[in-house]
């Protein structure tokens, strides 16, 4: 058995709002925008595809009070598709923001509710990717993170050094899943999160013993009872696992 990432969540004050934003961002299109959630998928591909790993934007109360442990990296092809995609993430209300981030290649914005994520210089490893190049992880130990999401899913080990670990789907597409080394401690819920599934035909409850089984623990977020399981990473960042799709 195996699982696979399938999406990033978001939690929105507005979730509309947000879904608008990165659907405009991405160049995808919103493919559902209820009370309850907003999807934002790319033409032409049907979830869940190893090639894309769509967004998922549900309402949540609590307004951002510290950075988050997890964003997205887009992807660029030059510098003028860099600079011409960060006036246009401004125009749709991005605000850059300073991370400690220092004079680096890269630039770093939010969403307009605060999210961060980046707009990487072009890079040859992420020249086929789609726009979002990577999910990015704040990581005590990106060694101990790769074991654990290469077991967790089906997705291939890259690259793993003390500093920086990254997979991607065993398919050879869409974006990386990347841990980055960081010193700050977590605190509170993840405002962004992955969700994974099973595949069809494989049964939910035993891949959910088999995840506990590497490390992952249950935990309760006043989700009540749904038909997914919340859990959490060996380092305690929230990730949910949906119905076999």
């Amino acid at each position: 058995m195996a699982t696979r990432l399938v999406q990033v969540n978001i939690q929105a004050r507005d979730n509309s709002a947000i879904g608008r934003f990165w659907a405009d961002a991405l160049g995808w299109k919103v493919t559902g925008d209820q009370a309850g959630e907003t999807n934002v998928e790319p033409e032409g591909v049907t979830y869940p595809d190893p090639s894309a790993i769509v967004i998922d934007v549900v309402p949540g109360a609590e307004a951002k009070t510290v950075k988050n442990r997890v964003h997205l990296d887009l992807a660029t092809t030059s510098t003028a598709h860099q600079a011409d995609l960060i006036a246009r993430l401004q125009k749709l209300g991005a605000t850059p923001v300073d991370i400690g981030q220092g004079d680096v290649d890269w630039t770093v914005l939010a969403d307009p509710e605060g999210n961060e994520f980046c707009v990487l210089e072009p890079r040859a490893v992420y020249s086929d990717t789609g726009p979002i190049a990577a999910v990015a992880v704040d990581s005590a130990d990106p060694r101990a993170m790769a074991q654990f999401w290469s077991q967790a899913t089906d997705w291939t080990v890259h690259e793993v050094t003390d500093e920086f670990s990254s997979l991607r789907s065993a398919k050879g597409v869409g974006p990386y899943l990347e841990f980055l080394r960081s010193s700050d401690p977590k605190t509170g819920l993840d405002r962004i999160h992955i969700d994974l599934r099973p595949y069809p035909g494989d049964d939910h409850a035993a891949e959910a013993d088999r995840l506990r089984g590497l490390g992952a623990t249950d935990l309760d977020i006043g989700q009540g009872d749904v038909p997914w399981t919340v859990l959490a990473d060996p380092e305690g960042n929230e990730f949910c696992l949906l119905t076999p799709h």
